[in-house]
């Protein structure tokens, strides 16, 4: 039995928990989150 995970979801998962113990992280989170995206977007690996 092989267990395939995908990253993007755990990267969710661990985010949604993180606001909810920590809500002043939201901003840091998406701030980074927007980053990400946008500097693979312009490197031509987009989703």
């Amino acid at each position: 039995m092989t267990i395939h995970l995908e990253v993007a979801p755990l990267i969710t998962l661990a985010a949604g928990v993180a606001i909810l113990f920590f809500p002043k992280l939201l901003n840091y989170i998406v701030a980074g989150y927007l980053i990400v995206l946008g500097s693979l977007g312009l490197l031509g690996h987009g989703f």
